[in-house]
Order: C-alpha cells, then sequence, then structure tokens
C-alpha cells in the first residue's frame, strides 16, 4: 500500500512523499532548538528508547497490513490505540529525561527559564495531541 490517510468518508490513498497528505508540520524534519548534541543520561536510556520505537514501528506496520488485508474496522482501530500509548509512553520517557537533566542542568547554572519554557511547551503539545 502506498499509504492512507484517515477520513470520515472512508480510506483515501496518498502518494508517500514526505509531508504530503498529512496536517502542515507533520512529516518534516524539523531542526532542534538546541545547539549543544543531545545526550542522554545512560547509554542503556537510549538503547531502552530505541527498543520502545521499534516496536511502535513494528506495530504501525502490522496496522498497515491489516488495512491491506480489510481487517474489521474496530480491531483496527483497538491496534491505533495500542501503538497510540505507546508513543506517549516513549513521549513520557524523553520528557522525564529532559526535566531530570536538561532542566535541571540549566537550574544549576542559574538560569534554568528558557529550560522551563521550552519543556511547559513540550508538555502542552503533548496534552493536545
Amino acid at each position: 500500500m502506498i499509504g492512507a490517510t484517515w477520513s470520515g468518508r472512508g480510506v483515501e490513498r496518498h502518494s508517500a512523499r514526505l509531508g504530503e497528505g498529512t496536517p502542515r508540520g507533520y512529516g518534516e524534519i524539523v531542526e532542534s532548538t538546541e545547539k549543544t548534541p543531545v545526550s542522554y543520561a545512560h547509554d542503556d536510556d537510549k538503547q531502552a528508547l530505541l527498543a520502545r520505537l521499534k516496536r511502535v514501528e513494528g506495530q504501525v506496520r502490522g496496522l498497515q497490513r491489516m488495512v491491506e488485508q480489510d481487517t474489521y474496522c474496530v480491531d483496527v482501530l483497538t491496534q491505533i490505540s495500542a501503538a497510540t500509548r505507546a508513543l506517549q509512553a516513549v513521549a513520557l520517557g524523553l520528557l522525564e529525561g529532559h526535566l531530570n537533566h536538561c532542566v535541571v542542568d540549566a537550574a544549576r547554572q542559574g538560569d534554568p527559564a528558557a529550560k522551563v519554557k521550552e519543556a511547559t511547551e513540550a508538555i502542552a503539545r503533548l496534552v493536545r495531541s
């Protein structure tokens, strides 16, 4: 399957080109706001995060197969819910790491305001999603 977008009327096919058929900003590569390289507290944290993301990737590929095979809609929706929860768990883990490391480090250096604002904006985006 090339790609699919869910609408109120069913599935609409679209090409798999980056950003096409997706809301503005989704599917686009975004420059980091941080000028220094990102570092995770421990390599174990990074490996655990990557393992979770690989599982989510597998779930999404499974969703594609379900749609290709005309699986019952409610079963697909159940799996979408599971994939969404898995991504939310990844996001919460990233947020926790950001607060524990980036924001705490900024506070130790005496100027946490920018990092707190950045974290607050990230939390607001998560709540809206």
